[in-house]
């Protein structure tokens, strides 16, 4: 190997550790929490070894490119108003049995509710409030998600609800150890029959609300969609942060179709 082609393999490398950390930032944002370090630095690593070898550095740059070109245009437009709309089942609530606030999630290290998790126990004593049920449903996480020492999200929002209400407020019924979606629809479902409900309203996040009544209702489960106020952003894409989070909504909400297509159950 000559020297020129030493410092073109070596520039190729470095190359290819620059995409593979810009694609590293880009996967721990749209990944969340399944993207934690060891699998960053594995795609790094694997994108300064594809660029040391001229074919495979040309075939990275032109996906970093589209990739970039997609972005960009879900950055600088409002084009993914349409999808999420398409993604939206909003009903007028109707009288009930229960209301079921599905999960959402906990920041175990402050040991606070994220604010999708707010937001859809908010929406769900909205409704209890205005007297459309008198049992709300709030989700247990099951070991699987999250460090072993981070709290209970039905702990917090029982708590959070007692605050709010005090004795007065309304009857908690805890949906224990779930994962998924699928795993909420299966204990609702339970309850439905060793209870009686005939009715609940689903209160989940808006991007989530039409593939969560869907699942739901191939449990057998009747159920009215009221989606919870998205506060994670502004729902007319007006500016580029927003729509920044909304491709992470999207692409989660696609994936989770994908992965459920394949025969692994929905994420929550």
């Amino acid at each position: 190997m000559t020297a020129a082609e030493r410092r073109e393999r070596l520039g190729g490398v470095l190359g290819g550790v620059a995409v593979g950390a810009a694609l590293a930032v880009l996967a721990a944002f749209l990944g969340e929490v399944r993207a934690p370090p060891a699998l960053l630095l594995t795609l790094i690593a694997a994108a300064g070894v594809v660029g040391a070898f001229r074919a495979s550095r040309r075939a990275l740059n032109v996906a970093a490119g589209a990739l970039a070109l997609t972005l960009a245009a879900c950055l600088l437009t409002p084009v993914l108003r349409g999808p999420l709309a398409a993604l939206t089942l909003s009903q007028p609530p109707v009288k009930a049995d229960a209301i079921v606030a599905l999960g959402a999630g906990v920041h175990c290290g402050s040991r606070e509710l994220e604010a999708s998790a707010v937001a859809r126990l908010t929406g769900a004593l909205t409704l209890w409030q205005a007297g459309y049920a008198p049992v709300v449903t709030v989700s247990e996480q099951s070991g699987l998600i999250g460090p072993r020492d981070c709290p209970k999200m039905s702990v917090l929002e029982t708590e959070l609800t007692r605050a709010l209400y005090g004795p007065g407020g309304p009857t908690l019924v805890t949906l224990r150890n779930v994962t998924t979606t699928r795993d909420e629809a299966a204990r609702v479902r339970d309850l439905a029959r060793t209870r009686g409900w005939t009715t609940v309203l689903l209160v989940t996040s808006p991007s989530h609300s039409r593939r969560a009544a869907a699942l739901f209702r191939t449990y057998g489960v009747n159920v009215v969609s009221v989606p919870a106020k998205e506060w994670r952003f502004d729902q007319t894409l007006g500016q580029p942060s927003d729509r920044l989070i909304a491709t992470r909504i999207l692409l989660y909400e696609a994936l989770s179709r994908v992965k459920a297509a394949l025969g692994g159950t929905p994420e929550r």
